[in-house]
Formats: C-alpha cells, sequence, structure tokens
C-alpha cells in the first residue's frame, strides 16, 4: 500500500510539473508574440511566402490564366518588334557615322600634326573666363625675365599633340588595368581610332580600327578588332530581350618585328634526364599581360559548349570595352584626354549610387612568376592586318 501511494504521489508531481512548464512556455509566448519586432519579422515572412506573384498566378481561375498566356504571345510579338526597331537604329548610326567622319578626320589631322587650326577654330570660351582675363592681365606686367623665358617656350613648339590617344588609355581605368609597362611605347605611336559599322544588308557588326604610324614593333598599319552583335529575342528566353548585344569579336594577326613581341615572354626552364640524370635548360614562350592581347580574344563556341567561368567573365568584359570604345571613348576622346569626360562619368555613377542607397533606406526603414619579358617572335609575314 506504501509503494502504491508513492507512485501515485510520485505521478501527482509529474503531472504538475508538466503543468507547470506549459504555462510557463504559454506565458512566453505570450510575451514574444506582444514584442512588436517579432510580431513585424513575422508578417513579412507571411506576407513573402504567400503573397508571392507566382503563388497568387496559382490561384487564379483557369479562364484567366488562358488570358495571361495571350498576353505572353502579344509580348513576344512586342520583342521581335522592338528587335526591327534596333536594327534600324542601327542604320540610323551608320548615316549619321558618314557625317561625323569628316570631322574625326580634321580631329586626327590636329593631333597628329598634319594640319593647323585656324583661329576661328581653336577659339573657345571656358567657364573660368573672368579669371583667365584677370590671369592674363597679370601676365602683362611679368618681368623681362619671364618674357624671355616664355619666348623661350613658344619656340619649342611640339607637332600636333603629343601621346593624345596613349593619354586617353593612361586616363580611363577601364584601359590602364590592361596596359602594361611594356605596352606604353608602342601605344604612343597611335595616331587614331575609328569605328566602322557593318555595311546595309550584312549581319550586325562594328569594327574598332587603331591606326599607327610606322614602329619599331610591328608592321602593321591598322590594327581591327570586329565585334558581331545580334538583335532578336532568344527562341527559349524571348523576355529577357534588351536590345544589341555583342555576341562574339573577332581580332587580327600582329605582324611583330623580330623580338618585339610583347603577347609572349621566354622563360627558362631545367629538366633532368630521368636515366643519365643530365640536367638541361630549354626556353619556351608562354602568354604574357598585354593590352595587345585585345586582338586575340577568346572564341565563342559555335557548337554550343559553354565556357569556363573565367573565359565567360573575360569574354564580358571584352565585349564591355569595345562597346566603351564605340559610344564613349572615340565620340569624345578629347573630354577623356583632359579628363572631363571622365568627371561626368564619375558624377554619374556616385548619382546612380546615391538613388540605391536611398532606396534601400526607404525599404528598411595565380602563379606568380618573376621572368624578365623578352619576346622573340620572329615574323616575315606581309604588312597586312589579317582577321584572325
Amino acid at each position: 500500500m506504501a509503494d502504491n501511494s508513492k507512485a501515485e504521489d510520485a505521478a501527482s508531481d509529474s503531472v504538475e510539473a508538466a503543468k507547470h512548464a506549459s504555462d510557463k512556455k504559454e506565458k512566453l509566448a505570450d510575451q514574444v508574440m506582444q514584442n512588436p519586432q517579432v510580431l513585424a519579422a513575422l508578417q513579412e515572412r507571411l506576407d513573402s511566402s504567400s503573397h508571392t506573384p507566382s503563388s497568387y498566378i496559382e490561384t487564379l481561375p483557369k479562364a484567366v490564366k488562358r488570358r495571361i498566356d495571350a498576353l505572353k504571345q502579344l509580348q513576344v510579338k512586342c520583342a521581335h518588334i522592338e528587335a526591327k526597331f534596333y536594327e534600324e537604329v542601327h542604320d540610323l548610326e551608320r548615316k549619321y557615322a558618314a557625317l561625323y567622319q569628316p570631322l574625326f578626320d580634321k580631329r586626327r589631322d590636329f593631333v597628329i600634326g598634319e594640319a593647323e587650326p585656324t583661329d576661328a577654330e581653336s577659339e573657345w570660351h571656358s567657364e573660368n573666363e573672368e579669371e583667365e582675363k584677370l590671369a592674363g592681365d597679370l601676365k602683362n606686367k611679368v618681368v623681362i625675365e619671364e618674357k624671355e623665358a616664355a619666348a623661350a617656350a613658344e619656340e619649342s613648339n611640339p607637332k600636333g599633340i603629343p601621346d593624345f590617344w596613349f593619354t586617353i588609355f593612361r586616363n580611363v581605368d577601364m584601359l590602364s588595368e590592361l596596359v602594361q609597362e611594356y605596352d606604353e611605347p608602342i601605344l604612343k605611336h597611335l595616331q587614331d581610332i575609328k569605328v566602322k559599322f557593318s555595311e546595309p544588308g550584312q549581319p550586325m557588326s562594328f569594327s574598332l580600327e587603331f591606326h599607327f604610324e610606322p614602329n619599331d614593333y610591328f608592321t602593321n598599319s591598322v590594327l581591327t578588332k570586329t565585334y558581331k552583335m545580334k538583335s532578336e529575342p532568344d527562341k527559349t528566353d524571348p523576355f529577357s530581350f534588351e536590345g544589341p548585344e555583342i555576341v562574339d569579336c573577332e581580332g587580327c594577326t600582329i605582324e611583330w618585328k623580330k623580338g618585339k613581341n610583347v603577347t609572349v615572354k621566354t622563360i627558362k626552364k631545367k629538366q633532368k634526364h630521368k636515366g643519365r640524370g643530365t640536367v638541361r635548360t630549354i626556353t619556351k614562350q608562354v602568354p604574357n599581360d598585354s593590352f595587345f592581347n585585345f586582338f586575340s580574344p577568346i572564341k565563342v563556341s559555335g557548337d554550343g559548349e559553354s565556357l569556363d567561368e573565367d573565359s565567360e567573365f573575360t569574354l564580358a568584359t571584352d565585349f564591355e570595352i569595345g562597346h566603351f570604345f564605340r559610344e564613349r571613348i572615340v565620340p569624345r576622346a578629347v573630354l577623356y584626354f583632359t579628363g572631363e569626360a571622365i568627371e561626368d562619368d564619375d558624377n554619374f555613377e556616385e548619382g546612380e549610387e546615391g538613388e540605391e542607397e536611398e532606396l534601400e533606406g526607404e525599404e528598411e526603414g595565380e602563379e606568380e612568376e618573376d621572368t624578365e619579358s623578352d619576346p622573340k617572335k620572329d615574323s616575315s609575314q606581309p604588312a597586312e592586318c589579317k582577321q584572325q
């Protein structure tokens, strides 16, 4: 009897403890649910899980879904009309390129010193005209020694605008990152960059032509890079169409003079014979970082095979640079030379970042190789730049 009584007391205590624990949990739950931050977080999760667009569409009647499918058909037709629009824009670009070209040719002549601007052509009123007038008044009062120094400076009048395009490369981060120290002497021979559009009736494309004066590095007078474009919606994903896109690019063969190829470097490597144990030193050429690799781009596979991640990134960067040359650098070269266009670009980007931050606030409420670059690739081929 005593044992039964103890067992009943233990069971009673267990039930009481369980009830006490349950009451404690309920009180804790009540306290948590009274916390506004917890309630807001729970509500947000419920809203995001139960009111997504896809979940809403699934709740619609079959007849309504059928009409939505019809709207998608219309959207695909709109995408194809938009593609035709961009094709006509390309034709318009070609038309106006012919109007720009005489101005760009005159720019080239001024840069390389083939022509001298007239007084009317060189007249320019800057924003700081008053300050310049004051500076001019002070200049008239300088001492004789300073006048003589100025006269001596005027006598050393260089031809054209020295290092015009090379300075642009140096000013623009996207380009300066590609330029190595041994590329610089070559780029100082760059005289002009032209954009050429594909002919009417031909597949959409544009070419960049880099015109060089005779130099000690290669025999080409022009290096070319052609970007092939597509303006049509993807059959598997037509809604992703946002206008023409570059789909491939093609470079040219640079006819390097002997020992001047900066895109390769010569390294020395020791080899040990397995049987005799003798060691010999061999030399071989390996790829070298250089801006001139720009003319040997990665090829897009025609059989549909996907590229690896690094190649995809390299190709995307290449396409971006091509667009930048075509749309910004070539049309506004002098402003990238002076740095004014770079300031405008920086201000535009800062403005975009500021808008994004403001919106967010509202919502919240390799193998290292220390080897000297000594390219030695002999070339006896003709001077024309051949497409790869």
